[in-house]
């Protein structure tokens, strides 16, 4: 996944535009959306493969110069809290808020407050914005459980040290959550 100003260093800005449309037109690679191009993956069952939306939204911080985090539903699934695979990922980012459709999938950026993106790029961040989207009610001690077994010892201590950036419920699991089992 790249965006036309990864394909040249030095010249010309618009020179890598050029080059991307060139290279798509010739079915060298596949434009996706706009400013954003892969190579496309040939999967032996499945046919051609889309890129996953970590890699389009990395694609895209990189292209704005911007961080995001993973929230809401798709959060809970890259946890294994949620079975549920979202057909809109949302991702949190203090850049421009912007929708981009990869397949039938929709991937949207979404403008959040500097409070939110202080953990962003984190496991502890990761897990905040799982724990918001499932809520205080659906929160037990399996979730904690589950939590528990992703954690190593390194990230035990950061989770804690990321307590303040969390809302208060969401502090305490946070806690429950980095102490031994």
């Amino acid at each position: 996944m790249f965006a036309p100003q990864h394909l040249f260093g030095t010249g010309k800005p618009a020179g890598g535009g050029y080059c991307a449309a060139s290279l798509a037109r010739r079915g060298s690679i596949r434009r996706l959306a706009r400013g954003l191009y892969d190579c496309p993956r040939q999967h032996r069952v499945f046919g051609v493969v889309f890129p996953s939306p970590e890699a389009v939204a990395k694609a895209i911080a990189g292209k704005d110069a911007i961080r995001f985090q993973p929230s809401g539903a798709y959060a809970a699934n890259l946890l294994g809290l949620s079975d549920q695979v979202p057909a809109k990922i949302v991702f949190l980012t203090e850049g421009r808020a912007k929708r981009v459709r990869i397949g039938r999938q929709e991937i949207v950026l979404k403008r959040t407050s500097p409070k939110n993106m202080a953990t962003a790029g984190r496991l502890s961040g990761l897990i905040i914005q799982a724990l918001r989207y499932l809520g205080r009610v659906h929160v037990d001690d399996r979730t904690v459980a589950k939590l528990r077994q992703k954690l190593k010892a390194a990230d035990r201590s950061a989770l804690l040290k990321d307590v303040p950036y969390a809302p208060a419920w969401i502090g305490e699991i946070m806690k429950k959550t980095a102490e031994p089992a």
